[in-house]
């Protein structure tokens, strides 16, 4: 591997910060405040590996913004060339592999994920189809409570009738993009 040295990577970090960069055997994960040099230490780290001798191909660094998944392949670059490492966001993986493996979990394989304006449509349309009166409830109450259910292994919704008769009106993809 070209780029940078061992030495070169693991300067000017923390003692801590350094152990999580030579951590090779297995994943590693990282939680830290913001400013506390994150980024720096996951590029650190990929570079290491690919120092170590770790295929680009078995290397996988998430980050939540797509800022900081730019600024992890920028960095990377300048630490260790332009390795075929997949680094971005856990959005973008995950719907990465849900592309890959739609018809695995009763997808089409041109299924559409809907933004925010499109998913709330289609809520306000399955709580018109379901007949569900919502006069003691607005439709976000509704939502909320089909997302606590759903984070409570679908307890609640053996209770409600009412939320029930919504969460079995929504479509596969909106019952998949609030999960």
């Amino acid at each position: 591997m070209g780029g940078a040295s061992v030495a070169e990577l693991l300067e000017g970090l923390t003692a801590a910060q350094q152990e999580a960069v030579q951590h090779v055997d297995g994943p590693l994960l990282m939680l830290a405040g913001p400013g506390s040099g994150k980024t720096r230490v996951v590029t650190h780290r990929v570079a290491y590996l690919l120092h170590q001798g770790i295929s680009p191909r078995n290397i996988l660094a998430l980050t939540f913004t797509n800022k900081a998944a730019d600024e992890m392949r920028f960095r990377l670059e300048r630490l260790a060339g332009n390795p075929s490492v997949w680094m971005g966001t856990f959005h973008g993986f995950c719907a990465r592999l849900l592309r890959r493996y739609a018809t695995m979990v009763g997808l089409a394989e041109n299924y559409s994920i809907l933004d925010t304006g499109d998913a709330r449509k289609a809520f306000k349309q399955a709580i018109v189809d379901s007949k569900v009166e919502l006069t003691y409830c607005s439709p976000e109450s509704v939502a909320t409570a089909i997302s606590w259910a759903k984070s409570s292994l679908g307890l609640s919704l053996k209770r409600s009738t009412r939320i029930t008769s919504v969460f079995c009106s929504l479509p596969t993809q909106l019952i998949l993009m609030t999960c």
